[in-house]
């Protein structure tokens, strides 16, 4: 109902008397009022007339399912109150936040019913299309139907505006929560009235933020509705919906639910969007942080357009999303190869030594990883990285250029050479004293030795240099750090392969007593490291052998022996199998002092009252197994694919890269 006069604060007391008559004049009556707060000015001189805003209330209360447009009229007028939150406890006071959420539920389900009975109608027309009167009768409701939903849409906007007003309060956020905001507000995604739509996308995306509201949202499929906006001709609707996805891509279900209803595509091309190109890039940018996805941006044309983005930045510093964005990306080995193509590598790396940008290191590094032509691309950028590791340059470029010149496990690479024209020895083992630098930065300097050390000739070298007793000397003092340990047996388990280098770990240091010590650690990946170098150790030292042989004897047995000693039976358990008594075999002596219950190839082993270690010579336990000796390096044993199974790979580290892990996590703050 639309009025012609034109309303007067003077008149206020006319207003007010047509809110005690019929609809029609009580529409017209909030009409008017509605005229004067619509104007801030006025807003002050309404509040203080509390007969106005009792009755405004009371009729909202009674008469809001007599009419849409009387119930639109007085709730608009508290949202002109609400836009001010100095005007929000008049607002609490009237109760209206509550009575609107009962108004909106209540128009959903009616909206609802109406598209029931609109469906039912369609539904017999296609049944009888040449029926006149059945397509009569539905195109006159599908008008009448139409009508209704642009006032209820009206209705809805501003009802649900005024409780995004009032949700500044987080405590009244969390009674609008109780009362199934998210729902109402997911179920109203299913509108196709923009403003309407950006209003609910907004006030979700508000809500969002809390993890009670994300899981309500999760319920509702929430992904499954939003994807339809994307991409959509409307601007600030996409926008927001972006927002809104980026706050939902933080929980991992939502992300795996946004790739199987095809987002990952819709997505990557809104990176060619200057308007969406940031935010599109941060949701993808979570997705890539799981190990499942990485490999699907492969089969889109996101790492070209990254690519592009790379090079054209101007900035010394790349965008810190897209750089990050890229690091993840990096740790695929189908991106790598999309992502050095053509130039590619040269590219970067040329960008990264001319900056000393870290984080493009880092990618070039997670690059640098994977296995096969790529990883052979970097011989040519050898001397440039090797060039990198000095003083002189900023740790954290330092400590990628080391880890990505660790990663170049290539045969054909000169590692000798390398050394010595850099003059790299000398750091590595300045770098090994204890506080001589940040963890971080020794660590991969461990890792590099542990790589170098596969070179018979730079073992050799590094032993010559006393590296053996420094890394010993860094043992003790990072014995609590798994990662230190690890990673430093490892070197030990590269050195022992060469002649010159395992005499020197064997002969002229404790580092095998430091082995046999970590033998059962809790860390798996220490007891295998320390297992395999420990089994080359004692092919070539009859006196550790013995010593190893006995430890792990000892070991192995030790719960045993264990149980044995500390039985103590009862006089019940005694003759629980009878009255034979069972001391001769517990209470006479140990068990494993009974020498007639061994066996060798003769029969039984001659009566000296307990066995040797020595008895494990041909067979001994390693990790629980049973394991045959063998002759180093030549009988190292065959897996099932013809593939040695003595030779070790480099332990995995959380500073050093894991194939396929994110890496860059952090979300910059813009």
């Amino acid at each position: 109902m639309e009025i012609d006069e034109v309303a007067n604060i003077n008149d206020m007391d006319e207003y007010i008397e047509l809110l005690y008559e019929d609809i029609p004049d009580k529409v017209r009556g909030s009409a008017l009022i509605l005229q004067l707060a619509r104007n801030p000015d006025n807003l002050e001189e309404l509040l203080l007339n509390e007969t106005a805003l009792g009755a405004l209330a009371r009729v909202l209360r009674e008469d809001w399912k007599q009419s849409v447009e009387l119930a639109t009229n007085i709730i608009y007028i508290f949202f002109c109150f609400s836009s001010f939150s100095q005007f929000h406890g008049l607002i609490t006071h009237y109760k209206i936040g509550a009575l609107c959420m009962n108004i909106i539920d209540h128009e959903l389900k009616r909206h609802e019913l109406w598209q029931e009975e609109l469906s039912k109608k369609k539904k017999a027309v296609d049944e009888d299309p040449e029926n006149q009167t059945l397509r009569k009768d539905y195109e006159k409701t599908f008008k009448k139907y139409q009508g209704l939903v642009v006032k209820q849409e009206q209705l809805l906007r501003v009802a649900l505006y005024l409780l995004l007003n009032l949700a500044e309060d987080t405590r009244t956020e969390l009674k609008m929560r109780n009362k199934n905001i998210v729902h109402m507000l997911v179920k109203a995604l299913d509108r196709d009235n923009f403003e309407l739509l950006i209003l609910v996308v907004s006030f979700l995306k508000k809500l969002s933020i809390f993890m009670e509201n994300k899981n309500d949202m999760v319920e509702m499929d929430i992904v499954e509705k939003l994807v339809k906006m994307i991409p959509c001709e409307h601007e600030d609707l996409l926008n927001i919906t972006l927002r809104l996805l980026l706050n939902l891509s933080f929980d991992t279900g939502l992300r795996n639910k946004m790739v199987q209803v095809g987002l990952l595509p819709k997505l990557t091309a809104l990176l060619g969007n200057e308007n969406y190109k940031q935010i599109a890039m941060c949701v993808l940018y979570h997705i890539s942080m799981d190990d499942r996805f990485k490999s699907m941006f492969a089969y889109t044309d996101c790492i070209p357009q990254l690519m592009k983005m790379l090079f054209e930045c101007s900035d010394e510093r790349i965008d810190l999303e897209l750089i990050s964005f890229c690091i993840n990306l990096a740790a695929n080995k189908r991106n790598v190869q999309l992502i050095c193509e053509g130039n590619g590598l040269k590219m970067l790396m040329k960008r990264a030594l001319k900056f000393k940008d870290p984080l493009l290191m880092k990618m070039i590094r997670n690059i640098s990883q994977h296995d096969g032509p790529t990883k052979n691309l970097f011989i040519d950028y050898v001397g440039d990285l090797a060039a990198q590791i000095s003083n002189d340059e900023e740790e954290e470029f330092v400590i990628e250029c080391l880890g990505t010149l660790a990663n170049l496990t290539i045969p054909d690479l000169d590692w000798e050479l390398v050394l010595k024209e850099y003059k790299l020895v000398p750091y590595l083992k300045d770098k090994l004293k204890p506080g001589a630098a940040e963890d971080d930065l020794v660590l991969e300097v461990v890792i590099m030795i542990g790589t170098v050390s596969m070179d018979d000739s730079c073992a050799a070298l590094l032993a010559k240099s006393g590296i053996i007793p420094a890394l010993i000397e860094l043992l003790n003092a990072q014995q609590e750090d798994d990662e230190f340990v690890c990673q430093i047996i490892y070197v030990f388990y590269q050195m022992v392969f060469h002649q010159a280098t395992r005499d020197v770990i064997i002969k002229e240091t404790q580092a095998p007593a430091y082995l046999i010590d970590l033998m059962h650690d809790k860390n798996n990946e220490i007891r295998k490291v320390c297992d395999n170098t420990l089994d080359i150790i004692a092919e070539y030292d009859e006196e550790w052998a013995k010593k190893i042989q006995s430890e792990k004897f000892r070991w192995h047995n030790s719960q045993w022996l264990e149980m044995v000693e500390s039985r103590q039976m009862d006089e019940s358990e005694q003759y629980l199998y009878g009255d034979d008594r069972i001391e001769p075999y517990i209470h006479e002596g140990d068990i494993l002092e009974r020498p007639d219950l061994f066996y060798n190839s003769d029969g039984l082993i001659a009566s000296e009252g307990a066995i040797s270690p020595d008895f494990f010579n041909d067979y001994h336990l390693q990790n629980g197994d049973v394991v045959g000796q063998h002759s180093f390096p030549g009988s190292l044993g065959m897996d099932g694919f013809g593939q040695p199974v003595g030779i070790l790979g480099r332990p995995a580290t959380a500073y050093g890269f894991r194939p396929d892990e994110p890496y860059y996590y952090g979300y910059g703050s813009r």
